[in-house]
């Protein structure tokens, strides 16, 4: 697989990513309009305005697998199949704080919550760092400070600016300076190469409920290729009742894909649910992910 990682060459081969991802995203939406017609390759490459053979090197070149083998990590079947053999990972995961194929684990993530007081203030004396990037799933807007990471996420239908001042109301007290070249430092390891999960360490700055910060951390906690639902973060939490409320602080996750949002799913029963940077690119981020663990699994080849 090709890599993310060589500094001279990261601008270019993110922006050639970044373009690969707007038209999977195209083919998952066309897929999803006529999934049960289960169409070939030569229909869905012509959706997308490319022959089949650069929609097949498309692939190929974005994560690494077939068409047909990735597509099939896009289906609804596939998730509830993902979601009924995570149950069991989870809740030792979930039990030993951190296990060793543990998110948390792997990507050495310190998660550092403001104050009570901080909160209160809105981030006064904190200088956020922002810029806007391209990434394996679009353009995305990073938010630094020196304390650490403090937001990552997808530019969707909003305008960088429209998130600037979404951050600064997040931030009212901090002090929001343009800063591409102290954001661009963490794209090597978010994104290190197709398929590949981030690499570590992290220190994320969040600022939240106490609820909110307890389900950011058991997301933390899913380890790559395996998902979980709202219900069964409520469980963890002992709030059985709480599935909607746990929908809510999933939705609220500042820091997209580093704390993995897109793992968790409605139900084995009612599918994917949501996502607030749209289904498409959950669908893709699953993907990805699926093939990354078929890949450093052998026995599933």
């Amino acid at each position: 697989m090709g890599s993310f990682v060589s500094m001279s060459n990261t601008s270019h081969t993110l922006t050639t990513a970044s373009r690969d991802y707007e038209r999977i995203e195209s083919a998952i939406r066309y897929l999803e309009e006529n999934f049960q017609r289960q169409p070939d390759l030569e229909e869905v490459a012509a959706a997308v305005s490319l022959s089949p053979y650069h929609f097949h090197r498309l692939f190929s070149r974005w994560v690494g697998t077939t068409p047909k083998r990735f597509l099939q990590f896009l289906t609804v079947d596939y998730a509830k199949d993902r979601l009924r053999e995570s149950s069991s990972v989870m809740e030792a995961a979930w039990d030993a704080g951190l296990s060793g194929g543990s998110r948390l684990h792997d990507l050495m993530v310190t998660v550092e919550a403001v104050t009570p007081g901080e909160f209160k203030q809105g981030g006064t004396d904190l200088v956020v760092r922002w810029g806007v990037h391209p990434s394996p799933f679009g353009d995305c807007v990073l938010g630094v400070t020196d304390r650490g990471l403090c937001a990552l996420e997808f530019l969707t239908e909003r305008s960088s600016k429209q998130i600037r001042e979404e951050m600064s109301r997040r931030w009212p007290g901090a002090e929001l300076q343009q800063g591409e070249k102290e954001t661009s430092s963490y794209l090597d390891r978010l994104f290190p190469e197709p398929g590949a999960v981030p690499r570590g360490p992290f220190t994320l700055l969040i600022k939240g409920t106490n609820f909110q910060l307890q389900v950011w951390q058991a997301l933390l906690q899913i380890p790559p290729g395996h998902l979980t639902s709202y219900g069964a973060i409520a469980e963890h939490l002992d709030r059985p009742r709480a599935s909607r409320a746990v929908g809510q602080a999933v939705g609220w996750n500042p820091i997209s894909y580093l704390i993995p949002c897109h793992r968790v799913i409605q139900s084995a029963a009612a599918g994917l649910g949501g996502y607030r940077w749209g289904l498409p690119r959950k669908r893709a981020m699953l993907a990805w992910e699926a093939t990354a663990a078929q890949a450093a699994d052998p026995a599933s080849r």
